[in-house]
């Protein structure tokens, strides 16, 4: 499935529910079903700054596609995390890299999300975008 495929599936999936107390259970589920990140990825080098909550996130290249791992020590944050690994997980560099990711916007998350969490939300998607950044150019030197 592509990238954009996959994002009109999160946002049918949250439309389901019309109250947003639904749809944080629904976040909280997510991070649930997530398999959990090993130890050895639990590293100062993985944890993302600027997120209010520590969030590791694991990307290795196969076959030349990017797959995440990830995980956080906050509920709603690991299911925000395993949303959006969700998405891009799977795909290569250049799909990451061109992807709008506007389901964010679509299901609401943003506005429903603490100035803090927001922010931590952005600081996922650019670490997501700099691993893929880093993939790619590592694919140039090859």
């Amino acid at each position: 499935m592509s990238i954009n495929e996959l994002q009109d599936e999160v946002v049918a999936e949250f439309n389901d529910f019309s109250d947003w107390m639904d749809r944080y259970q629904l976040l909280i589920d997510l991070g649930n079903e997530q398999e959990p990140l090993e130890e050895k990825y639990k590293t100062e080098q993985n944890l993302i700054e600027g997120c209010q909550s520590r969030v590791w996130l694991q990307a290795d290249e196969v076959d030349g596609k990017l797959i995440f791992k990830a995980e956080s020590d906050a509920l709603i944050v690991k299911g925000i995390i395993a949303l959006l690994i969700k998405v891009v997980s799977g795909h290569t560099p250049d799909e990451i890299l061109s992807s709008d990711l506007y389901f964010i916007e679509k299901i609401g998350l943003k506005e429903h999300l603490s100035p803090t969490r927001s922010n931590g939300l952005l600081s996922m998607v650019k670490q997501i975008r700099m691993y893929a950044l880093a993939y790619k150019a590592k694919e140039r030197k090859l």
